[in-house]
C-alpha cells in the first residue's frame, strides 16, 4: 500500500500536467495516475527556459589599432559545457593572439562564425546558455525520475528488459558457438586492420617529383613582412661590426651561475650582460636611444629594450622596460618571463608596445655574421652572434680566445658614423671587462 506522501506527490504532478497540457489524458485511480504527456511538457518547459537565457557573445575589443582578426580555432563546440572565463575561441591578429572566454558557466548552443573567417570587433561570435559548467544538459531530468514511485520504476525496468534481451540474443553465446558465429568471429580483427591502414606512413617521394604546397600566411607573418619592408624603405640603414673577447664574461658566468640559480631560481646567461651594457651605452650616446616623429627627434631618459624572441608564428619583440635601473638578475628574470609568454602565445599588446632599442641574438641558432634590420621607429638594433674560438694577438702573443662578432645597424638619419661606432666600442669594453659596469656613472 502506497504511503500518503507518495500519493500526494502523484496528485501534485497530475495537477501540474493538467494545467500545462490541456486536453491530455490523465486518469486517476485510487490516488494513482498515468500521464504520458507530463514528461514531454516538463522537457519542453526546461528547454524553453534555457533558450530565454541564451546570451550572444561578441568579438571583444583587442586594441585601438586592431579592428579585425582571423578566427584561428574553436576550443569548444556546440553542446559543450564550459566554466566561467574558460577559453572558447582564439582570434589571431597581426600582433597577438586574443582569447575569447565564456562570460558565464553554461552550454554552447550556437557558433556564429567558422574557423579562418575574418571577424570584426563587435561582431556576434557565439551563443551560450547559462547553467552549471561541466554538467550534462539532461541532468535536470534526474530529480523528476527519482521522485517517481517504485511501481512506475519497476514498470519502466520491465519495459527496458526486452531491449536488453534483444541485444543479448544478437550477441554470440560463448558456450555454444554455431558455425555461422565461427565464421563471423574473425571479422573484428579484419575491421581493426582496415582502421590501421590510414595510419600507415605515406609512401616515399619518387625521385624527381615536383610537388608544391601553398599555405596561407598568418596575420602575424604578414605584419612582420610589412614592417621589415617598411624599415628598409624608410630608414637610411648602415651596419658596423666589431669583435668581442668573451673570456672575462664567460669566466664570471661559470663562477656564479650555480649560485645565481640556487638563490634566484634563474639561469645567468649572456643576454643580461649585453642588456646592461647597452643600457649604459645608450645613456652615454642618447641619439642611439632616440626616434624620429615627423620633423622632430624624440630623446628619452629611459631605456626600454626590445628583445627579439623566435616563436612558431614569427619573430616578436617583447619589451624590458626601464632596463637602465635593473641589474643582471632582474633583467634575466624579466627576459625569461617574457620569453615563456612568447612561446606559449600569451603575450599582450602591452608586452610589445614601445621599445627604444632592440637586441637580437642570432647566435643561439649558430649565426656567425648578420646585419639585423631596424625595428622602426627605433634608431638602432644590436645583433649578437655565436661564439667561436679564434687566434688573436694579446701582448704580442698569438692566443686562442672565444670571440663573438657583434653588429650594430643604425639609422643614418639619426646617428652619424662616429656615434654609432663609439656606441659599439663602449658595449665591447663593458663586455670584455664586466667590472666596468659597476664603475659606470649611470
Amino acid at each position: 500500500m502506497l504511503s500518503k506522501r507518495v500519493i500526494a506527490i502523484a496528485r501534485s504532478r497530475a495537477l501540474f500536467a493538467s494545467r500545462h497540457a490541456p486536453g491530455s489524458a490523465v486518469s486517476m485511480s485510487k490516488g494513482w495516475f498515468v500521464n504520458a504527456a507530463a514528461p514531454h511538457v516538463i522537457r519542453t518547459q526546461f528547454h524553453s527556459s534555457h533558450l530565454l537565457q541564451a546570451e550572444t557573445v561578441k568579438v571583444p575589443q583587442m586594441a585601438e589599432s586592431i579592428s579585425e582578426g582571423t578566427l584561428r580555432s574553436w576550443a569548444k563546440q556546440v553542446g559543450d559545457t564550459v566554466e566561467a572565463d574558460e577559453e572558447i575561441a582564439t582570434i589571431e591578429t597581426d600582433k597577438i593572439d586574443v582569447s575569447v572566454n565564456a562570460p558565464m558557466a553554461g552550454t554552447i548552443v550556437e557558433l556564429l562564425a567558422k574557423e579562418e573567417d575574418t571577424v570584426s570587433v563587435g561582431q556576434d561570435l557565439f551563443r551560450i546558455e547559462a547553467g552549471d559548467g561541466g554538467t550534462s544538459a539532461v541532468t535536470p531530468k534526474e530529480p523528476a525520475t527519482t521522485a517517481e514511485p517504485k511501481e512506475l520504476a519497476d514498470s519502466s525496468k520491465k519495459a527496458e528488459e526486452p531491449k536488453v534481451q534483444q541485444v543479448d540474443k544478437a550477441t554470440p553465446s560463448p558456450p555454444t558457438p554455431s558455425a555461422a558465429e565461427k565464421k563471423s568471429a574473425p571479422e573484428p580483427p579484419k575491421e581493426s586492420k582496415k582502421e590501421s591502414k590510414p595510419a600507415a606512413p605515406a609512401p616515399p617521394k619518387v625521385a624527381g617529383s615536383r610537388g608544391e604546397t601553398r599555405v596561407k600566411m598568418n596575420r602575424m607573418r604578414l605584419r612582420i613582412a610589412e614592417r621589415l619592408k617598411e624599415s628598409q624603405n624608410a630608414a637610411a640603414s648602415l651596419t658596423t661590426f666589431n669583435e668581442i673577447d668573451m673570456s672575462s664574461l664567460m669566466d664570471m658566468r661559470k663562477k656564479y651561475k650555480d649560485e645565481v640559480l640556487k638563490e634566484h631560481d634563474v639561469k645567468l646567461g649572456f643576454m643580461s650582460a649585453f642588456a646592461r651594457a647597452c643600457a649604459l651605452a645608450l645613456q652615454e650616446i642618447p641619439a642611439a636611444n632616440a626616434s624620429i616623429e615627423g620633423d622632430e627627434i624624440v630623446y628619452r631618459d629611459y631605456v626600454d629594450l626590445s628583445v627579439a624572441v623566435a616563436t612558431p608564428k614569427g619573430l616578436v619583440t617583447p619589451v624590458v622596460r626601464n632596463a637602465e635601473s635593473m641589474g643582471f638578475i632582474d633583467i634575466e628574470k624579466e627576459i625569461a618571463a617574457l620569453g615563456k609568454k612568447a612561446r606559449d602565445g600569451k603575450l599582450t599588446l602591452e608586452d610589445m608596445a614601445g621599445g627604444s632599442f632592440t637586441i637580437s641574438n642570432g647566435g643561439v641558432f649558430g649565426s656567425l655574421y648578420g646585419t639585423p634590420i631596424i625595428n622602426l621607429p627605433q634608431a638602432a638594433v644590436l645583433g649578437m652572434h655565436t661564439i667561436k674560438d679564434k687566434p688573436v694577438v694579446v701582448n704580442g702573443q698569438i692566443v686562442i680566445r672565444p670571440i663573438m662578432v657583434v653588429a650594430l645597424t643604425y639609422d643614418h638619419r639619426l646617428l652619424d658614423g662616429r656615434e654609432a661606432v663609439t656606441f659599439l666600442v663602449k658595449v665591447r669594453d663593458y663586455i670584455e671587462d664586466p667590472r666596468k659596469m659597476l664603475l659606470a656613472p649611470y
